[in-house]
């Protein structure tokens, strides 16, 4: 799935993300989801976004903000998927439910201990066990990281219904991709784009990887719980940093130096997104649709249920 992060420069302003059986779209003035429901209805939904103050603009500050405005509209999002697939009064009480809460925290928790925590572990094993250096012993932790992350995205991949998320994260790419380069707003419009967008999640995580083994490698070698701490206390400076990565690589994709360093991202990619049949990309071009009339102040429903011909 994707995390669309919003660049200041007027052709980068859109991005997304897959959920069930649909596609977001985040735009500048609000949120987009368009989810196929189980008897072929496109269902829509809009949410405002509110003005950001001067300081959620400021570098290094935007990453975090926008990362923790991105989870969360990304879990609204994927609510909202739920509740056309599972009927609306019966996903409201999963949302609602303390055990859906405690599911998201312990889920939060498992991802770092085994993304951020486990990849420390076994690099402290393996230098305890060869005595190693602790150049070594970071190296090692930066490429078991990337390992579990690779090995993770190729493991779910697999699965037929996160395929399907995964064929509507390359729908979303496309849609955006038709956006910013002018491309009509249609199905064959967005039909040649391609299914990797440097501005993924996909890159964002693949940059924190990157920018976390640079980053601890000058951390002070101290003790084990030390290493630790430290790690989880620098997940904002992370995110901030990879933030800013992105942004200077969208913005000067055109230079070749630039491109050659961001191609890792796009190649990661082939993991995340897959082609979308025309059903998928008539989704997400609903979803897009509805966030640029919000731009245009063309203020639509908040819930809206439609029919779209694959025409379009």
């Amino acid at each position: 799935m994707g995390i669309g992060f919003l660049i200041s420069r007027a052709t980068l302003r859109y991005g997304g993300q897959a959920v069930l059986e649909g596609v977001m779209i985040r735009g500048p003035a609000g949120i987009a989801v368009a989810v196929r429901a189980p008897d072929g209805r496109i269902v829509l939904r809009s949410m405002p976004l509110p003005p950001r103050r001067r300081w959620q603009r400021w570098p290094l500050l935007r990453g975090v903000f926008i990362l923790w405005e991105t989870l969360r509209w990304g879990m609204e999002a994927l609510w909202f998927s739920a509740m056309v697939a599972a009927g609306e009064s019966e996903a409201q009480e999963v949302r609602d439910s303390p055990l859906a809460w405690l599911t998201i925290a312990v889920s939060f928790a498992l991802a770092l201990g085994i993304f951020l925590l486990l990849p420390a572990f076994l690099a402290e094993g393996i230098e305890r066990a060869l005595g190693l250096s602790s150049w070594i012993r970071t190296t090692l932790e930066g490429i078991f990281r990337l390992g579990l992350v690779i090995g993770y995205l190729a493991m779910v991949g697999r699965h037929p219904e996160i395929r399907r998320v995964f064929a509507y994260h390359g729908a979303e790419h496309k849609v955006v991709h038709a956006l910013e380069a002018g491309a009509p707003l249609t199905i064959a419009g967005a039909r040649p784009f391609p299914t990797a967008h440097p501005r993924c999640g996909t890159a964002f995580l693949l940059t924190v990887v990157v920018i976390a083994a640079i980053l601890f490698a000058f951390l002070p070698s101290s003790t084990l719980m030390e290493r630790l701490a430290l790690r989880l206390a620098l997940l904002p400076v992370l995110a901030a940093l990879a933030y800013e990565a992105l942004w200077l690589s969208a913005r000067y994709q055109h230079v070749r130096l630039v491109a050659a360093l961001s191609a890792p991202n796009l190649w990661l990619q082939r993991l995340t997104t897959r082609e979308p049949d025309d059903g998928m990309l008539e989704v997400a071009l609903a979803a897009l649709r509805t966030a640029r009339a919000m731009e245009q102040a063309q203020e639509p429903p908040r819930l809206v249920e439609f029919e779209e011909s694959s025409a379009s």
